[in-house]
């Protein structure tokens, strides 16, 4: 190897520690010049996000032995399909029973003509944008759309509990399971459990799970997406179970500073008689040892919920904190006859909570300023549907920051969600999302409160936000009842309600709750802690200062705000002002601000053709604004930090001066322009240090000094043209699972390989060994598909976010635009066995239902006339359950009507009758298709003809008389 070639391959190999994938965009020597800092120290050019990692994403932790995924093998149709106009007495009889869905929720519903989707899905990101369509939802229309799914179950499920768990529908929703209403949903964040148990078929008896949702309903002035966006679930328990979110776990410490793990599991049982049970309780430390164990017995009645209660001792365990977020973990088992039935297991920590009126949050009795933001649950691409994958990226992106702490407005986050942020050390206000004390929205508080207690991260609920009755005493008293709810079913957390007005009428919403939260009410701080000084306080919301990312000057004609922190909204304030009015403050606990993420809607300040926000302290992929390196300076302290901006290509404003300001939590800052001295000032981290600098093109570097000693060093450089793209992955292996997602970034780079911050042009993606899921840039004006193959560079960046598939393969990823050197990178999808999921099924159309003429002494002719008014002279049976004749005679007639699916309505197919019991013949539409000679059970397979409209099947069936004639098993028709 010669010198030259020693000197590329470390050159390379620094260049990829910076995250950069350039495939075969440049040549070895270009790859070396991109590589290289600059002669004082300081990297020029670098991409804005972070360096590529090697780890996969956790394994998410299995909770409930008992849940199976259930997010293939749906059928989605977009729009609405009314029901049919039901005429006729018995039409009208029938449809008023259990189980006779009509239209699109009927079992024999024809959906084979709908595409098959995989969730999370969110159908509104696939829709145009459209002038006329409602702002706060980005100009996306939402409308309505229909998922079905057939579902096996093994016999030997038979005697189990089953439940249907969906994650989140947005908005409403209506459920059937084998044509019987089950669910009504009335919010587009709470979690829907459908027990299924009694309604159930198995084996080859299939089930049919359909959901119409109605997204023209809103609940916020954001974007809320359409659709089933969060997981499905399969549950299979035993006959006496623990119920979903039924173990109350959370830890407490006692006067003497003693702990306690109070356990309590609430249980049911549908078995016939009460079962004798035992709980065991068992907690283990993060290295696997074992801490306490205890049981307790109890009799769960039949069909009756009980609670079983225990108290674990803990002397001195590991506490949860930001910085350490220590978890334990409980196991608790369902005993019953000597053997575990059901069981959970939970992630829990122990740590302390306080909001003190003088001196704000304490953790461990610790102050703490927590340092937040508020988020939407929407990403660019994706919408709603945020895989699990990128929401622990989104909240590293947080994390790295210096934040803290998150408000999830205004609704429930997903569990998944949830587990990060107890993993990872996130402080959590957990809010309700109507503000309504009627029993339909206090069940849906007392469900958030059950499904989020047990969590360290979540530290207070918060019952509303910004309600216009917020300063009446009907206000007052909804809260007082709404805290009444919580604290019956979690004391130890405070109660908040993020007000923005009213905290000063006579009667208001401040004088029932734990903890005031101010949403932009930093003037107000002073007056209130004065009129209140034993009431806790907390800014729940602030700033909502604009910015484009990447766009140094405003030019609001064009929908463009400056990113220098100058361009607050009307009912804000800076991100400096605000923090600085929160963090000279100790008896305001901390801020939240609006918002970490931009999200779709909600576009101020302006409308169309603006889509998404500009509040966020990053954009809409999570690409940095000033304001993350603005907070990031204000947020750490111990790592020092130093970013200089805005970029320093100003082609055509030479002599002419730039705003430019170092953002950082040194003492000293000094700016030097190709090598001469600007200045050098002092650090006041609110405003931080900035200069007015007459633009020459070259080198801007920054200096920061800490005790007079050189401890950070950051750079711009004046770049040449774009010369080829780049890809930098987030990691470079994911999981070959089918779920693991991650973002790419892709940007354009000069001929020496440095980021072009200026580059605004368009791309092409290529991928394989998996699937494009969503694409984004942050600009907030674009109207380009956001799921395709084509994305623009944004002010030098867009993204790429890909689903691995299921072959432990290379994932490769091609990006080209005209006029450029393409780049290409591959990712290693590691071999990783996929989350217990539940098969697909493909869909058969069953015949069920049928009616059963009275026994007849000679054989019946095939078109014996039902009267349609006439619900008593024939029996209603099912197929697979045979039932004897009324009266005397050997022959009976068994009669179903049935529209066969399209395939067969074009090519035909065959009706297979399984179990049959007799001698007969099957007759389709007044036609003899089939005969069975024997008496005993068999299967009769006979031509289904091709043709449109309704089928009369008529089954003509003489027993022997020592057994019964009729249809022992299933019937269906075979494509």
């Amino acid at each position: 190897m010669t010198q030259d070639q020693r000197r590329t391959r470390i050159s390379r190999r620094r260049f990829l520690a910076n995250g950069a994938a350039l495939g075969a965009a440049l040549g070895p020597a270009q790859v070396a010049r991109a590589a290289v800092s600059g002669p004082e120290g300081a990297t020029a050019g670098m991409l804005p996000m972070p360096a590529m990692r090697d780890a996969l994403p956790p394994r998410p932790s299995i909770e409930d032995p008992g849940r199976s995924l259930m997010d293939s093998g749906w059928r989605f149709h977009l729009g609405d399909i009314p029901m049919p106009e039901i005429r006729g007495h018995g039409w009208s009889y029938n449809s008023a029973k259990a189980g006779q869905a009509q239209g699109a929720a009927a079992m024999q519903y024809d959906d084979s003509d709908w595409p098959e989707v995989e969730l999370p899905h969110d159908w509104a990101m696939a829709m145009p944008i459209e002038e006329t369509a409602n702002v706060s939802q980005g100009y996306r229309r939402r409308g309505f759309g229909w998922y079905r799914r057939a579902l096996r179950l093994d016999p030997q499920d038979r005697g189990r509990y089953l439940e249907i768990q969906f994650g989140g529908i947005a908005t409403n929703a209506t459920i059937w399971f084998n044509g019987s209403v089950v669910a009504h949903n009335w919010s587009g964040y709470t979690s829907v459990y459908v027990d299924i148990t009694d309604l159930a078929r198995y084996g080859d008896d299939l089930n049919t799970i359909v959901v119409r949702v109605d997204a023209q309903s809103m609940e916020g002035w954001w974007y809320e997406g359409a659709g089933l966006y969060r997981h499905v679930w399969l549950v299979k328990r035993d006959a006496t179970y623990i119920a979903t979110d039924g173990i109350h776990a959370d830890p407490r410490r006692g006067p003497g500073g003693a702990w306690t793990v109070p356990v309590t599991a609430t249980l049911g049982n549908i078995g016939k008689r009460p079962a004798a049970v035992t709980i065991e309780a068992t907690l283990i430390d993060p290295d696997g040892r074992m801490v306490a164990t205890q049981t307790a017995a109890g009799t769960v009645p039949s069909l009756e919920p009980m609670d079983v209660a225990l108290t674990l001792p803990v002397a001195t365990p590991g506490l949860w904190s930001v910085d350490r977020p220590t978890l334990y973990t409980l196991r608790t088992r369902l005993i019953r006859a000597g053997r575990t039935v059901d069981e959970r297991t939970l992630r829990i920590g122990f740590r302390t909570v306080r909001f003190d009126a003088a001196t704000g949050f304490h953790l461990n009795d610790q102050p703490l300023k927590i340092k937040g933001t508020c988020n939407h649950q929407d990403h660019a691409g994706v919408g709603v549907a945020v895989p699990d994958a990128l929401w622990e990226w989104r909240l590293r992106r947080l994390k790295d920051l210096g934040c803290n702490a998150i408000r999830f407005s205004h609704n429930a986050i997903a569990t998944e969600v949830l587990d990060a942020c107890d993993r990872m050390g996130f402080l959590v206000m957990s809010e309700n999302r109507n503000f309504n004390t009627s029993p339909d929205y206090i069940a849906q508080l007392q469900w958030l409160v059950r499904r989020d207690r047990n969590r360290p991260s979540v530290i207070l609920w918060s019952v509303f936000n910004e309600e216009p009755m917020q300063g009446t005493p009907a206000g007052y008293e909804m809260v007082r009842r709404m805290s009444r709810v919580v604290k019956a079913l979690d004391e130890s957390r405070p109660v908040t309600a993020a007000m923005n007005s009213g905290m000063f009428a006579p009667v208001n919403v401040s004088q029932a709750v734990d903890l005031v939260g101010f949403n932009y009410q930093r003037d107000q701080y002073d007056r209130f802690h004065a009129a209140n000084p034993t009431l806790p306080m907390i800014s729940s919301e602030d700033t909502s200062s604009f910015m484009t990312r990447g766009a140094w000057q405003t030019d609001r004609a064009a929908h463009v705000m400056a990113s220098y922190d100058e361009e607050p909204a009307d009912w804000g304030s800076t991100h400096s002002a605000s923090w600085k009015s929160i963090a000279e403050r100790p008896f305001v606990g901390g801020s939240f601000v609006w918002t970490g993420f931009d999200y779709h809607g909600e576009p101020s300040p302006f409308e169309w053709p603006s889509v998404s926000s500009y509040f966020g302290i990053m954009d809409l992929c999570g690409f940095p604004k000033m304001a993350y390196y603005l907070h990031r300076a204000q947020w750490i302290d111990d790592t020092p930090l130093l970013d200089l901006m805005p970029h320093w290509n100003w082609p055509g404003r030479e002599g002419q001066p730039v705003k430019v300001i170092a953002l950082t939590n040194v003492d000293t800052v000094r700016l030097l322009l190709n090598g001469t001295v600007i200045g050098e000032q002092a650090v006041d981290r609110y405003t931080m240090p900035h200069w007015q600098v007459p633009y020459a093109p070259g080198r801007l570097e920054a200096i920061g000094y800490r005790g007079g000693r050189e401890v950070a060093r950051s750079a711009v450089e004046t770049t040449g043209p774009a010369v080829a793209l780049r890809i930098t992955p987030d990691r470079r292996a994911m999981a070959a699972d089918g779920e693991d997602v991650q973002p790419f970034t892709i940007d354009a780079i000069d001929a020496q390989g440095r980021h072009v911050p200026t580059a605004n042009l368009p791309v092409a993606f290529a991928v394989t060994g998996g699937t494009i899921i969503g694409l984004g840039n942050g600009d907030p004006t674009s109207h380009e598909a956001e799921q395709g193959d084509r994305r623009d560079l944004f002010n030098g960046l867009a993204q790429v976010i890909v689903r691995a598939g299921r072959d432990a393969r290379p994932l490769s990823l091609t990006v080209t635009s005209a006029g450029l050197r393409s780049a290409s990178t591959m990712v290693r999808l590691l071999a990783t066995p996929p989350r217990p999921s539940v098969p697909n099924t493909a869909a058969t159309l069953m015949l069920q239902d049928w009616r059963q003429s009275p026994a007849f002494a000679a054989k019946p002719s095939p078109d014996i006339v039902l009267a349609d008014n006439d619900m008593n002279s024939w029996l209603f049976v099912r197929a697979g359950e045979i039932q004897p004749a009324q009266g005397a005679g050997p022959w009976s007639v068994l009669r179903a009507k049935v529209t066969p699916r399209r395939p067969v309505r074009e090519r035909g197919g065959k009706l297979v009758l399984q179990g049959v019991v007799g001698r007969g013949e099957v007759w389709i539409d007044g036609k003899r298709v089939g005969t069975k000679a024997g008496f005993a059970p068999g299967t009769v397979i006979v031509p289904m003809p091709a043709g449109e409209g309704e089928r009369v099947v008529s089954v003509l069936l003489e027993g022997n008389g020592t057994q019964a004639s009729g249809l022992g098993g299933i019937v269906f028709v075979e494509e």
